[in-house]
C-alpha cells in the first residue's frame, strides 16, 4: 500500500457555474481530513481551492498553501492555513508543491490547473518521478483533455502508453481508496527533479 501523507491538489481559483463542483470540493476536503492526508495546494482563499482548503481545516486536517508574491493579493492568500508560504514566482510554487507532495490530483479548473497537471504528467513521462497522478473526471469535465491526447496518439506524436502515466476516476470519493490500493513506491530514488 502506498504511503500517501501529503496530497497536492490542483483546482480552480473560481468555483465555476456547476454547483456540483463546490460540493465535490467540500466532500474531498472532508475525506482528506478524515484520512489525515495533508493538503498541499496553491495557497488561495477563493474558488474551489478556497472551498477545499477551508473544508480540510474545518474538519481538523492540515493544509499547506504555497502562493507566489504577485498572486498573494490577487488570490487573497490564505494565511490561516496550517503552513503558508509566499514564494518568488510560479516556478518556485510548482517546485515546492511537487517536493512536499506524495501524489497529485486534478479537480476542475482552468488553464493554470491544466498547466500544473500536464507538467507533473510530463515529468513522469520523462522518468523524473514516479508519484501517483489522478484526474477526477467529475461530470466528464476532463473529457476534452482525453480527446486531445487521443488526437496526439492518432497523429503519432505519442503512444497509448501516455494514458498509463495517470489514473482517471469519476468522483472524489474514489481518490483515497485508489491511493491506498497502489503499491508502495520509492519516494527517494525517482522523485527528485533534475
Amino acid at each position: 500500500m502506498a504511503d500517501i501523507r501529503s496530497l497536492c491538489v490542483y483546482c480552480g481559483s473560481r468555483s465555476g457555474r456547476n454547483n456540483h463542483f463546490k460540493k465535490m470540493a467540500q466532500n474531498f476536503g472532508c475525506d482528506l481530513a478524515k484520512h489525515n492526508i495533508n493538503l498541499v495546494y496553491g495557497g488561495g482563499n477563493v474558488g474551489l481551492m478556497g472551498v477545499l482548503a477551508n473544508t480540510v481545516m474545518e474538519n481538523g486536517g492540515e493544509v499547506t498553501g504555497i502562493i507566489p508574491k504577485h498572486l498573494n493579493e490577487a488570490e487573497v492568500g490564505w494565511k490561516e492555513a496550517t503552513n503558508f508560504f509566499v514564494v518568488n514566482n510560479m516556478h518556485e510554487r510548482k517546485r515546492m508543491m511537487f517536493d512536499l507532495s506524495d501524489a497529485f490530483v486534478a479537480l476542475p479548473g482552468s488553464i493554470g490547473t491544466l498547466d500544473e497537471i500536464i507538467e507533473v504528467i510530463t515529468w513522469k513521462q520523462l522518468q523524473l518521478h514516479n508519484k501517483p497522478i489522478i484526474i477526477v473526471n467529475v461530470d466528464n469535465y476532463w473529457q476534452p483533455l482525453f480527446t486531445l491526447i487521443d488526437n496526439f496518439i492518432k497523429e503519432e506524436f505519442t503512444t497509448f502508453e501516455v494514458f498509463n502515466l495517470f489514473y482517471v476516476v469519476n468522483s472524489v470519493e474514489e481518490v483515497v481508496p485508489l491511493l491506498k490500493s497502489l503499491p508502495k513506491f520509492d519516494k527517494k530514488t525517482k522523485n527528485t527533479l533534475i
